[in-house]
């Protein structure tokens, strides 16, 4: 099975990880990420879950007055992330085709709010925030590649003098390419208001496409599909978290927006898979709820040399959710005893988690926090709440007990194999050995 995923399978997956567009949307995301988080760490201000905190602050300043500076900071991050994801996104890709990705990056943001803003719907809080998160993903993705084909045509290229500066240089040469760009998104959206009746695109899209695909993806089967698809890819070698990532974060942002909006409004939040849900339950330590795994080792496998060096190396890096050195120095990429584990550890805690969080035991995630905030604390940050810290506790005890068996049973084995290889050097180095090959030599 092993030789057949890697023959067939290992190959298509790392040809869809490096696809070209799909890492410019994982990069156009980390780009923004300092701001999605001052966005979060904003509401954390605002809604902070302590009283005598909300009391001291409301004695000082109307509560309406202090809670706007959460608001202002909310405002210039979530509120206009369509419009830096449109940059950003068209810039990353401009770049991977060696153009003028600055021009590639305001080229894509102009066309996004040339076809999602006009009409009724107009520059609105749904198509800068969150609501026009995927028309804008689809019209950077398409303005790069117009733009980075047309800038590759030397006939619209429009050349300066040698001694005028770079920047006015590859403004004009960047012209001609804005121009037909820009024209056809217009153009486009012009016929289907025209022809189809559809004032407003992006409320139109998010409503018929959008919100009806959130709603798919948050489901107890597609957080268990989300939690197999990273640990899978790793058991081979390939970075599993780095091609979900674009999926993650489409429909991480706009959660995070709808549950904010909802407990805003007294309301139960109503999407339970998000990134901080993952960052905080299921990713602790990294890929496949690996802290488990070296208090594991330090459980049972102290003996092992191997096992107690790569344990210790690993602890630092797996406190702060970095687990390559682990991933490859146990190893647990290619095992096929700690291949299960792995792969099941974060599919129960999804289900753990998952159904906690429905039933109203610990509140949804709502507050994005750096990835590598340590465990427990991630899980009190991200649902401001002191259960959060406790299902964390109780997730990496359970994931403490799925990996025990399975490293006990790959420590007999590296024993077993440590074993065979002392008594083969001895053989080799016995009297009769020896004298064989003395005889051998005469």
């Amino acid at each position: 099975m092993f030789r057949f995923l890697e023959e067939k399978f290992v190959p298509v997956a790392a040809r869809v990880g490096n696809q070209r567009h799909l890492v410019a949307i994982r990069d156009g995301f980390i780009t923004i990420m300092p701001l999605t988080i001052v966005g979060s760490l904003a509401v954390l201000i605002n809604n902070l879950p302590i009283k005598l905190y909300q009391n001291a602050l409301d004695a000082i300043w109307k509560h309406e007055t202090w809670t706007q500076f959460g608001g202002n900071v909310w405002g210039a991050t979530f509120g206009i992330i369509s419009l830096l994801l449109a940059f950003s996104v068209a810039y990353h890709l401009t770049k991977s085709y060696d153009k003028d990705a600055l021009s590639g990056g305001v080229i894509g943001l102009a066309s996004y709010m040339t076809f999602g803003t006009f009409g009724e719907g107009g520059l609105s809080g749904l198509t800068t925030g969150t609501g026009g998160i995927f028309v804008a993903l689809i019209t950077a993705l398409i303005s790069a590649e117009l733009f980075a084909r047309l800038s590759g045509n030397s006939r619209l290229l429009i050349k300066m003098p040698a001694g005028v500066p770079s920047a006015v240089s590859k403004s004009f040469a960047a012209l001609l390419p804005a121009i037909i760009t820009i024209g056809l998104f217009a153009l486009v959206r012009t016929i289907i208001s025209a022809g189809f009746d559809i004032p407003d695109i992006i409320g139109s899209f998010y409503s018929s496409i959008q919100e009806p695909f959130m709603g798919l993806t948050n489901t107890w089967v597609a957080g268990l599909i989300l939690a197999f698809i990273p640990t899978f890819l790793w058991s081979f070698g390939i970075h599993g978290a780095n091609i979900i990532e674009p999926f993650m974060q489409s429909i991480n942002l706009q959660a995070i927006d709808a549950n904010v909006a909802a407990i805003s409004a007294g309301k139960v939040a109503p999407y339970i898979i998000n990134k901080p849900f993952f960052d905080a339950f299921i990713n602790m330590g990294g890929s496949g709820t690996t802290i488990a795994l070296i208090i594991a080792i330090f459980i049972i496998a102290r003996k092992n040399k191997q096992y107690n060096t790569v344990g210790k190396l690993s602890a630092a890096p797996g406190l702060f959710n970095i687990n390559e050195p682990l991933l490859f120095g146990l190893p647990i990429v290619l095992n096929p005893v700690l291949f299960v584990p792995f792969i099941l550890t974060p599919m129960i805690n999804v289900t753990i988690a998952f159904f906690a969080t429905k039933w109203g035991f610990v509140p949804a995630a709502t507050i994005a926090v750096p990835w590598t905030t340590p465990p427990i604390i991630n899980g009190f940050l991200v649902t401001q709440s002191w259960r959060g810290a406790v299902l964390s506790i109780v997730l990496i005890v359970v994931a403490i007990c799925i990996y025990l068996p399975f490293l006990s049973m790959a420590n007999r084995m590296a024993k077993q194999n440590e074993q065979k290889a002392a008594l083969a050097v001895q053989s080799e180095q016995s009297p009769v050995a020896q004298s064989e090959g003395q005889k051998v030599e005469v």
